[in-house]
């Protein structure tokens, strides 16, 4: 990122304060819903993926042990760490761990165009289901496989698989344990990818840490400040202009990377 304009840097940050509002606000999104945009900025995933995947492992375990000591203190009879649903966690972690080491494998072997191209589908598929307000729902156990199995390999390729894990997950853990129950699985995910990147060589962009880890720290106090109307208020009109947002991005930059090859 060494060789990018202030105002390109500038973008970045802000896109980083998005990131990490979208993470703690909602407790997904933070990569789906930032991906894209910073790619249009610089067309190379492993730039970004490693200090998304920092800033995920940090949020992440920061805001579920806040929650899980708040809980402790309100009723004893919980204990630590109650608002986290283990058992059905471990349930799908033994469905997801094969396909999210294969795709995290694909990401490193593959092409940047490649994996752009594949991020930018995968978003623009997201946000139609956003415009028209049709989320991914899975009704059956088969479903509930299918959406983890993709779920974790499209983690693993490129951190955007939350849609269609939390299709599931919210079927089956209770509300007040959902945001930290899927954190704790972005945290396990991405301690995968992360041992992964070291194991390869990737460059974790670790000076870059020093100024978007603020950004995103930034995002992440407001997300928390307004978590609580964010999952009581019925927002469809907030997804369905992020939804055209995220299509127009994800066309765009598909084409910009199709044209550049």
């Amino acid at each position: 990122m060494s060789d990018l304009s202030v105002i390109q840097l500038v973008l970045i940050g802000l896109i980083f304060i998005w990131s990490g509002f979208v993470r703690s606000g909602l407790g997904f999104g933070g990569a789906v819903l930032s991906l894209p945009f910073l790619l249009m900025i610089l067309d190379d995933p492993l730039v970004f993926l490693p200090i998304i995947s920092v800033h995920l492992l940090v949020f992440a375990s920061l805001t579920v042990w806040q929650n899980s000591r708040n809980s402790a203190k309100n009723d004893v009879h919980t204990g630590f760490l109650a608002t986290v649903d283990w058992r059905y966690l471990s349930k799908a972690m033994a469905i997801m761990i094969v396909p999210k080491i294969a795709g995290v494998f694909g990401l490193i072997v593959f092409s940047n165009t490649l994996m752009s191209s594949i991020i930018f589908v995968i978003v623009a598929i997201y946000s139609i289901t956003y415009i028209l307000n049709k989320p991914f729902k899975s009704t059956n156990p088969v479903l509930d496989t299918l959406f983890l199995i993709l779920g974790g390999y499209v983690s693993g390729t490129s951190l955007i698989g939350a849609p269609l894990i939390i299709a599931v997950f919210a079927n089956h853990v209770a509300k007040h344990q959902l945001r930290d129950t899927l954190f704790v699985l972005w945290f396990i995910l991405v301690a995968i990818k992360m041992t992964a990147f070291i194991y390869a060589g990737i460059d974790l962009q670790l000076i870059h840490h020093l100024w978007l880890l603020p950004c995103a720290a930034i995002g992440h106090f407001i997300g928390l400040r307004v978590h609580k109307y964010l999952v009581t208020a019925e927002t469809p009109i907030f997804f369905k202009v992020l939804g055209c947002a995220l299509l127009i991005v994800s066309v765009a930059g598909l084409a910009q990377t199709l044209l550049s090859r």
